[in-house]
C-alpha cells in the first residue's frame, strides 16, 4: 500500500480543514476522507494529555493503519494529507525523513497573532479554554504545559514559525518545501492555488470551488442554547414527542445558524503589544529562512 507523497505539515487555524476539502477536488490529487491523521506525530505513542477536551482527540498511530488511509490512491499524481501537528511535534520531522524522505512538504503560514487569537475562540467555543481573556490565557501558556495540556493551548508556542519550519530545512532540500501564506489564501485565491499546485506537480489550472469554506470563528449568542437538542431536557423531551424528525432536524439547524455570532475582533493595540512581545523576533529570523516579505506582518 502506498504512503503520501506530500503531506500539509500546518498550521492551524491558517485554513487547513478547508484546505483539505480543496485539495480532494483536484482531479490528480488524492487526499484520505480523514482529515488529520497526525500519524507522523504519534507513531508509536498515542499522545496522552490531560488538557480540558484532550481526551476527544484521535490519531492514527500504527503503520498498516495510516497506509490504509490511502487506498483506491492509484493512478493519482499527488497523494498526501493534512495534519497541522506536523509543524509542532519535534519528532514529526525525523519519521517524515525515515519513512518518505522525498516527500513534499506544504506549509500555510498565517499572522501568528491572529492565529494563536482564532485558536483561542474555537477552544472557548468547545469549551475547553476556561480563561475569557485572551492576553491572561497567553500568560498561562507555560503553567499549562507545565500540566500536559496539549498543544491546543501553545497558543504562543504554535505560532513561532522560524522555530518549527527550521527542522524541516535542517532535514529536507529546499525545493521540497512549499511555503505560503493564508493571506494569499485569502486574498488571491487563483495565485495561491497556481502555485501550491506547481510545486505539487499537477495541473496548476485547476481552481477548486472556495465558496465553501469551513466553519469560522464564532461564538455562541446564547450558551445555553448550544445544549437544547443535544442533551435530556423537557424542550427536547417536548419536541421528541411532538415534531416528527425532520422538523426537528430543520428546527435545530435554524436555531444553531442564529445562535452563532462573530466574535468582536482583537483589539489593534493588543493585537500590536502580543505581537511585539512574543513574535517580533521570530518573524525576524523566519523571513530570511523561508526567503519571503512579511513586512505587513509588522503593521
Amino acid at each position: 500500500m502506498p504512503l503520501p507523497n506530500f503531506l500539509v505539515i500546518g498550521a492551524a487555524k491558517a485554513g487547513t480543514t478547508s484546505l483539505h476539502r480543496y485539495l480532494g477536488g483536484h482531479p490528480e490529487v488524492f487526499v484520505p476522507s480523514r482529515g488529520e491523521p497526525s500519524f507522523f506525530a504519534h507513531e508509536g505513542e498515542p499522545p496522552r494529555f490531560s488538557g480540558p477536551g484532550d481526551e476527544d482527540w484521535t490519531f492514527v498511530t500504527d503503520l498498516p493503519r495510516y497506509r490504509g488511509l490511502f487506498d483506491g490512491s492509484e493512478g493519482k499524481v499527488a497523494v498526501g494529507e493534512v495534519s497541522p501537528r506536523y509543524l509542532y511535534f519535534e519528532r514529526s520531522c525525523e519519521r517524515i525523513k525515515r519513512h518518505v524522505p522525498d516527500v513534499r512538504l506544504v506549509a500555510v503560514l498565517r499572522h501568528p497573532v491572529d492565529r494563536a487569537y482564532s485558536h483561542f475562540l474555537m477552544n472557548r467555543d468547545r469549551r475547553c479554554e476556561p480563561e475569557s481573556d485572551f492576553r491572561r490565557a497567553i500568560e498561562r501558556e507555560d503553567e499549562r504545559a507545565a500540566l500536559n495540556w496539549g498543544w491546543d493551548w501553545r497558543y504562543v508556542g504554535a505560532g513561532r514559525y522560524h522555530e518549527q519550519l527550521s527542522r524541516y530545512y535542517a532535514l529536507f532540500d529546499r525545493d521540497r518545501i512549499g511555503v505560503f501564506l493564508y493571506d494569499d489564501l485569502k486574498d488571491d485565491p487563483d495565485g495561491f492555488f497556481r502555485a501550491l499546485f506547481t510545486f505539487l506537480g499537477v495541473d496548476p489550472a485547476f481552481r477548486p470551488d472556495t465558496a465553501v469554506r469551513s466553519r469560522e470563528a464564532s461564538l455562541p449568542r446564547v450558551p445555553a442554547l448550544r445544549t437544547l437538542f443535544d442533551r435530556p431536557n423537557a424542550a427536547r423531551t417536548a419536541l421528541v414527542r411532538l415534531a416528527p424528525r425532520a422538523l426537528r432536524k430543520r428546527a435545530k439547524a435554524g436555531v444553531n445558524a442564529w445562535n452563532r455570532v462573530r466574535p468582536d475582533p482583537l483589539p489593534e493595540e493588543v493585537r500590536r503589544e502580543v505581537f511585539d512581545r512574543y513574535f517580533r523576533r521570530d518573524v525576524e529570523r523566519l523571513e530570511p529562512l523561508i526567503r519571503r516579505d512579511l513586512s505587513h506582518w509588522y503593521d
